[in-house]
């Protein structure tokens, strides 16, 4: 059974949170990217520790759908983890950090569907 791991809904709001901080230049600014940085590496860490999907029949493709989107969401991040400490154009990659965060939001939740959907299959559902 696929399953959240507990600790990536905070990690994502964690980096969300440091998304919305101010940012100023010189010093100031340096921190945020070294923060926001921190932080992704936190969302990254719980992604990877995301148990693999289903093998009970219907419920494995959606799993293994869950699991591919569970890698892409990871890339990105790889991604824009350079990004946030190098990039002159810091407005740009946080609004990309951003998007990635209601991405990583909507896979929690269609995991949470996947799980609910594996337990309802368990206990005979709503016949």
């Amino acid at each position: 059974m696929p399953t959240v791991p507990p600790g990536l809904p905070t990690a994502v709001l964690a980096l969300d949170h440091a998304l919305d901080a101010p940012r100023k230049p010189g010093i100031p600014l340096g921190n945020w990217r070294w923060v926001v940085r921190q932080r992704m590496a936190g969302v990254r860490d719980a992604l990877v520790g995301e148990a693999a999907g289903s093998d009970d029949g219907w419920l494995a493709a959606r799993g293994g759908s869950a699991f591919r989107e569970r890698n892409a969401l990871l890339s990105r991040l790889s991604m824009l983890g350079p990004q946030i400490l190098e990039t002159p154009d810091v407005e740009a990659t946080r609004l990309e950090l951003k998007r990635l965060v209601v991405d990583i939001q909507r896979h929690v939740q269609r995991v949470n569907d996947l799980v609910y959907d594996e337990v309802s299959l368990e206990l005979g559902g709503s016949e």
